[in-house]
């Protein structure tokens, strides 16, 4: 089952702990007002950074997905034959939650997957030396 991330805005790809961002973080999205106080303008194409992240987002939720399916594939492997989670449509249920929670959970950033991935395609937004 594919995710649809159309919903997405800008507002909902905010790390959940903004709080902790620091100047020198290259995903904590630079204001106009901080990058012209700070001397600098973002070094990022704005569209590049908003499909990055779009992307990152969309892999944290895939990776969450999956452990999800693993751990309850786990658990149905151990269950007795008449557990209700071997039912069928008890799957179809559990899976489509699963992925409604992962969605969830990598909107908010929660296992940090995201983040790490932006380190790594974004360059820092602050060149100091």
């Amino acid at each position: 089952m594919a995710n649809d991330f159309t919903h997405l805005n800008a507002a909902a790809l905010k790390p959940l702990h903004p709080e902790r961002a620091d100047a020198k973080d290259p995903v904590a999205p630079a204001t106009d007002a901080a990058a012209s106080a700070a001397g600098a303008a973002p070094s990022v194409d704005p569209a590049y950074a908003a499909k990055a992240t779009k992307a990152a987002v969309e892999f944290e939720s895939f990776f969450i997905s999956h452990m999800l399916h693993q751990m309850r594939e786990s658990t149905r492997t151990i269950a007795p034959d008449d557990s209700p989670s071997k039912d069928r449509t008890n799957q179809d249920m559990t899976d489509m939650v699963d992925n409604m929670l992962a969605g969830n959970l990598a909107n908010q950033r929660a296992f940090g997957v995201a983040d790490a991935i932006l380190k790594q395609l974004l360059p820092p937004l602050n060149k100091t030396e």
